[in-house]
């Protein structure tokens, strides 16, 4: 069968290929491109703007594949808005049921990258599709937004003609915002806070942006992302930078929120009082609340001074089921750690037992302990604590203060004891160093209980005996002074003794 001449050439003129290929190009680009290039030098927007199209063919006589590229047409001078956008999602990483109430603010932060300025960001406001430029589902760039029921997604639309207080523009790099998600008031969820930091962009030789960076970091310990992590750092890849004006810039693309709660310790004790040599039995009860089983458990106690473990005392247990525990020691701290699941509603109970030792009268007897679990759904890691015990101490026979003792006596010997036939003074005056004044007996002994541990000072006053002066000591040069040092112990007893003599033995020979 023959073919019509004019089909036959058709098919076999390349020129004519190329021709109807730019011109079908030409017809059909700006319905079909909406999208347009953003262009950065040394930091600023450029606003000029190129489109342009390519396409390729297949020559059906040779079976070459042949491209072509139209012209770049010149398309409009609008300096383009940024859009930082994300979606919020639950603690496992899928939407939540309701978005209701649920509100996402952009705030610039501070010098110190931590707090955030009032009130909050002004954006540049947006008119809604289709006749506007605004982008759903902020259409009109509010901030605060609050969520759609259904929905959340969020964005906002960063403006690089207006200035921070911090002096860049909204787009320069070293931007630093700080995004707070706010649950609905009597919500489960906490408040969420990420500081978002722009980077420099990669641009190619034309200066035409071809990836936009920003560093996240989460400013409240929680994971920002449903992968755990509480800091990244993201690059959004612009495709085709010479024809895309418009870049969507994600912060915290598929942020998570999470239940406040999520695990649960309480530290409780089978007494509430102890003495030296006492065993104090505790327990730590760990409830998994959240939505999801945990594993990974980690739990630090920290146990009071003089509080020591009886490492063969450590059991555990969940729903009466025993399961293995790792004990460890780790500074002044116990560690007890599982790789066993918990499911929603279960417990784990770690029981162990330390002593009282007489070291632990120098504590306060009060003792913490913390908790962090990993959600077995999304690899989440929770903590929670300080949950906190205190037992009262009660010396029992020992005690903090200990007991002075003393005589005041006639040295005839001048060897600073007190001898059979040296007699005591009676009515001589000491004096503490905590103020105190003590008067000795009929024998010149005397004594003080519960006196404060450590060095302590006494002096001896002349003035109260009247014809005597202090003894000279021939063993104990130290002993030649009206004053006494002597280290009292945590319930211990110490002596401190005054030798005097008359005061006419001390009159020099004629």
């Amino acid at each position: 069968m023959s073919i019509f001449k004019p089909l036959r050439w058709l098919r076999r003129s390349r020129r004519w290929h190329r021709f109807l290929a730019i011109f079908l190009i030409v017809l059909l680009i700006q319905p079909l491109s909406d999208a347009q290039a953003q262009r950065r030098r040394r930091g600023r927007i450029l606003p000029t703007i190129f489109n342009a199209g390519s396409a390729t063919y297949v020559e059906q006589t040779s079976g070459e594949t042949s491209e072509i590229t139209s012209n770049r047409v010149r398309t409009g001078t609008n300096v383009p808005l940024i859009d930082p956008a994300g979606d919020l999602l639950g603690c496992d990483g899928e939407p939540l049921a309701n978005y209701t109430g649920f509100s996402m603010t952009l705030y610039e932060a501070d010098a110190s990258g931590l707090d955030l300025i009032e009130p909050p960001l002004p954006l540049t406001t947006t008119q809604a599709p289709p006749a506007g430029n605004g982008i759903a589902p902020n259409t009109t760039n509010v901030n605060p937004f609050f969520l759609l029921p259904d929905s959340g997604r969020y964005n906002f639309l960063l403006d690089p003609a207006r200035r921070l207080q911090s002096g860049l523009a909204q787009t320069d790099e070293d931007a630093t915002y700080v995004l707070v998600i706010m649950p609905p008031v009597d919500s489960t969820f906490g408040e969420r806070r990420v500081r978002i930091r722009l980077e420099e962009p990669l641009v190619d030789d034309n200066g035409n942006i071809l990836a936009l960076s920003y560093q996240a970091v989460s400013l409240d310990g929680q994971p920002i992302s449903v992968d755990g992590a509480t800091e990244l750092t993201k690059t959004v890849q612009v495709e085709n930078a010479e024809t895309n004006l418009l870049t969507f810039f994600e912060f915290g693309l598929d942020t998570a929120i999470c239940e406040a709660n999520q695990v649960q310790i309480t530290k409780t004790a089978d007494r509430s009082a102890g003495q030296p040599g006492d065993v104090v039995v505790y327990r730590l009860n760990i409830k998994n609340v959240a939505k999801a089983a945990v594993n990974s458990i980690f739990a630090y106690d920290t146990p009071p001074v003089g509080f020591e473990l009886l490492s063969d005392s450590v059991s555990a247990e969940v729903d009466g089921v025993p399961i293995e525990v790792a004990t460890d020691a780790i500074g002044n701290g116990i560690t007890f750690s599982t790789d066993a699941a918990i499911e929603l509603g279960q417990s784990l109970n770690v029981i162990y037992a330390l002593r009282i030792t007489p070291d632990a009268l120098r504590g306060s007897g009060r003792n913490s302990a913390t908790v962090t679990a990993k959600r077995v759904d999304s690899g989440f890691t929770f903590q929670d604590g300080p949950s906190n015990h205190r037992i009262t101490l009660d010396p029992g026979l020992l005690a903090d203060c200990g007991t002075l003792i003393g005589r005041v006596f006639e040295d005839k010997d001048f060897d600073g004891e007190q001898q059979p036939g040296e007699a005591g003074i009676p009515n001589a005056v000491i004096f503490l160093d905590d103020g105190n004044r003590i008067v000795t007996d009929a024998d010149g002994l005397f004594s003080v209980q519960k006196m404060l541990p450590g060095q302590r000072t006494g002096t001896l006053d002349l003035s109260s005996l009247p014809g005597y002066t202090l003894a000279t000591n021939l063993h104990f040069n130290e002993r030649n002074s009206l004053s006494r040092l002597v280290n009292l112990a945590p319930g211990g007893l110490v002596r401190m003794n005054f030798g005097v003599t008359p005061t006419f033995q001390e009159e020099p020979a004629q």
